[in-house]
Order: structure tokens, then C-alpha cells, then sequence
């Protein structure tokens, strides 16, 4: 009887046992699907002769400019998805060891506000958020009264840059600031804090306004900005090779190196992200491009909302809008790009919308020639004679001027 009852008991657990087996799959399974994915359409057809052109007008460009300028790191020049040019130069470290190529993470400084804008419009779309919510709402304590999402991202906050009024207000350098930092000091030193604007009176480039909105994003969703970014853009877009650099990862980091190729160490200032901290290369930057491209991660009306200029107090073709800055012409015309600077790490993202062209260069080495990229897209139509763009913190000088073939003799 007993041995009935334990055979009995024993069938028993082995069917619950079993059962919650199948249902822990089958919930394992359901998370599985649940998780979102993109699917990046195909290039597009492009003629044997115009890639030939863009090829030569490239490598013109690179030879010219690039290649003597100490740049470390990667180029491309893509048309329809199509990538053109495609160059790698230099190391890892600059003592000649562990070459850059196509997987080689580097860090694309800010151009990173560019997913950390794309994040927030895709809460929009999720019904999390709307982009003219006050930061109050998600902060109580937040004391300045007007700072919404929308006057974040396009940089007409009036708040003061944290890469200064840290250090200003008495930050011992000695431990490195996180974005919560930056939010408690905004609130607990205001009145020590200079530079203070009323909001939406002007545009002023500023980065705390982006170490808020990654604030934002992880009140909102829940998660950490790297594993929001990770899992909602980097994972299901296939970017293999792009990451957030945060406090404590263990990550193997690509260095940054001057002009003279020195390297320069981390300070205080390195594990804010939001506005800068991700690595990225260029062919996953070129999907970053082609999933706004074809409106596969964002709606045609969130990207109208990025797209749209913020800041028209002044007369000229440039201007910002929701993490993107832009050239606009009178003929319509319009360049939507980003450049970043970081230490010795700089970048420029380049997206040609009307001609379907994209432009990307990362170096981890600083080469002033990376932001003479501009000019490139007079390969694909004639945009300027010459152009000088301003840079977070530099003007680079104008560049010899870049027409397409069938243009050379217009002037």
C-alpha cells in the first residue's frame, strides 16, 4: 500500500513538475516573440556608371583630405543602402597593434543624441510619453519651470552645460559624474549656476539637456539607457557592434588619441551618457540610416517632428530639430547630420534625404578633416560652392569643393 502511495505522489509531482516545465517554455517561447525585430529593406538598384562616379569623387575626397590628415578609423559612403566607398585606416592603439576594420567599435561621441532623440520620439509612439510633457512631470523637484522633452531635444532649454557648472559648482574631479548627478546639482545648486536661460527663447547646444532625456528614458521605461538602447534599438536593428559605455562596464573600450596621436585618459566627465557614450562603426550606423530611411524604426510623422527646424530666431540655411542638425536651402533642399567631438574621438553622420545618400566617418584619433565630409554630398547634387559647419566646439576650415561630374564646369 505504501509503495501504491508513493508511486502515486511520485506520478503526481512528476505531472506537475512536468507541466510547469511546459509552461515555463512556453512562457520562455511567448518572450521570445515578444521580442521586437526590424527587418532592413534590401539596397536599392544603382547603375553601374553613377557607382562608379561616387566611387572616384570618394576616394578623391579620401586621398585629398583624409588620408594625411591623421585620421584613425572608418569611412563609408553608401547611396539607396548601396555601400560605395568603404576604407579603414590605422589601429586600435596607436602603437600599431589590433588593426581598425569594419567590427572595430569606436566611440561616435554626439551622434549619439541621435538614438538618445529616436528613443524618446519611439515612447512617444508607444503612448509612453508626448514630447511636450515638463520635465517636472518626471522629476517634482526639477525647479525650472517651462523645460519640456521637446525643448531638450532641440536645445532650447536654457539650461546650463553640465560639461562646465560641475566642475564650476565644486565637483571633486576625482569621482566620475552619472547623469542622476547631474539632475541633483541642476536642482540642489541652481542658485550658484550661471548661464541659466528663460526656455524657448533661443537655441543654445547643450548637453545636459540629452543626460536628462536618458534620464527620461530609464523613468519611463524602467530600464537602464544601455539596456533600453540595447534592447529596443541596437538588438532588434542587428547592430552587432554598438553598445553604451556606462559606469562599472566591462567592456573593452577603444582609447582616444590627439592629433599627434597621445593618448587622452578619462576624467570625471566619462560615464554620462545620453549625449554621448555610445561605440558604434559605420556599417552599423549606415543601418541606423537606412531604418529612418524607410520609416522601419519610426513613423513618417515622428520623423517629420525630427526633421522640422526649432530654432528660426536668425536668418540662414542651419538649424536643429529633434536631435538632428540640419542645412536647409532655399530650393528646398535639405541635409540632415550630426558631428560629434570627444576627447580625440570625432564623427560625422551625413544623411543626403532627397538624393538617398549617406556619408559616415568615425575616427578615434582627431583629424579636423572629418567634418570636410559635408562636402561630399556635392557628389550626388550641387547643395553649396563652399561651406564652413560649425562643430560643438570647432569651426573646421572650408575644403576644396566637391561637384558632381556633370557639374564641374557650373560654377
Amino acid at each position: 500500500m505504501n509503495k501504491i502511495k508513493i508511486f502515486f505522489c511520485a506520478s503526481i509531482l512528476f505531472l506537475i513538475v512536468g507541466c510547469s516545465s511546459k509552461k515555463s517554455n512556453l512562457k520562455n517561447v511567448k518572450e521570445q516573440d515578444k521580442k521586437q525585430t526590424y527587418i532592413i529593406p534590401p539596397p536599392s538598384v544603382l547603375a553601374a556608371v553613377e557607382r562608379q562616379r561616387i566611387q572616384s569623387q570618394s576616394e578623391i575626397f579620401y586621398d585629398s583630405l583624409l588620408d594625411g590628415s591623421g585620421f584613425n578609423g572608418g569611412m563609408i559612403v553608401a547611396k539607396g543602402g548601396n555601400i560605395i566607398f568603404e576604407k579603414y585606416k590605422g589601429f586600435v592603439n596607436i602603437d600599431g597593434k589590433d588593426s581598425i576594420n569594419a567590427s572595430t567599435s569606436l566611440h561616435i561621441a554626439s551622434v549619439s543624441k541621435t538614438f538618445t532623440a529616436m528613443a524618446v520620439l519611439k515612447l512617444q509612439e508607444m503612448g509612453k510619453i508626448n514630447i511636450e510633457d515638463s520635465v517636472t512631470h518626471f522629476f517634482p523637484d526639477f525647479n525650472y519651470p517651462g523645460v519640456t522633452i521637446k525643448t531638450l531635444l532641440n536645445h532650447r532649454s536654457g539650461l546650463p552645460n553640465y560639461l562646465y557648472f560641475m566642475e564650476d559648482a565644486g565637483w571633486n574631479k576625482d569621482s566620475a559624474i552619472e547623469n542622476k548627478d547631474v539632475l541633483q546639482w541642476l536642482i540642489l545648486k541652481k542658485g550658484m549656476l550661471k548661464n541659466i536661460a528663460s526656455p524657448n527663447k533661443r537655441f543654445t547646444y547643450c548637453n545636459t539637456n540629452f543626460a536628462l532625456l536618458a534620464l527620461i528614458i530609464e523613468k519611463v521605461s524602467g530600464q537602464t539607457y544601455p539596456h533600453f538602447m540595447q534592447e529596443n534599438i541596437f538588438d532588434p536593428l542587428g547592430m552587432k557592434n554598438t553598445f553604451v559605455h556606462f559606469k562599472g562596464d566591462n567592456k573593452i573600450r577603444s582609447k582616444s588619441f590627439d592629433w599627434r596621436g597621445r593618448e587622452i585618459p578619462d576624467n570625471f566627465l566619462d560615464d554620462v551618457y545620453g549625449d554621448k557614450n555610445i561605440y558604434s562603426t559605420p556599417r552599423d550606423l549606415l543601418i541606423w540610416d537606412r531604418a529612418l530611411s524607410d520609416t522601419v524604426f519610426l513613423t513618417a510623422k515622428s520623423l517629420e517632428l525630427a526633421y522640422t527646424p526649432y530654432s528660426n530666431e536668425k536668418p540662414g540655411i542651419k538649424n536643429y530639430g529633434l536631435g538632428w542638425r540640419m542645412n536647409n536651402y532655399e530650393d528646398g533642399k535639405k541635409i540632415i547630420f550630426h558631428n560629434g567631438w570627444w576627447h580625440g574621438n570625432n564623427a560625422a553622420f551625413i544623411r543626403v534625404l532627397k538624393d538617398d545618400a549617406t556619408i559616415i566617418l568615425i575616427s578615434n584619433r582627431y583629424a579636423r578633416a572629418v567634418y570636410k565630409a559635408k562636402n561630399l554630398v556635392n557628389i550626388f547634387d550641387r547643395y553649396f560652392d563652399t561651406d564652413t559647419e560649425d562643430v560643438e566646439n570647432a569651426v573646421p576650415a572650408t575644403t576644396t569643393e566637391i561637384l558632381p561630374a556633370d557639374k564641374k564646369n557650373k560654377k
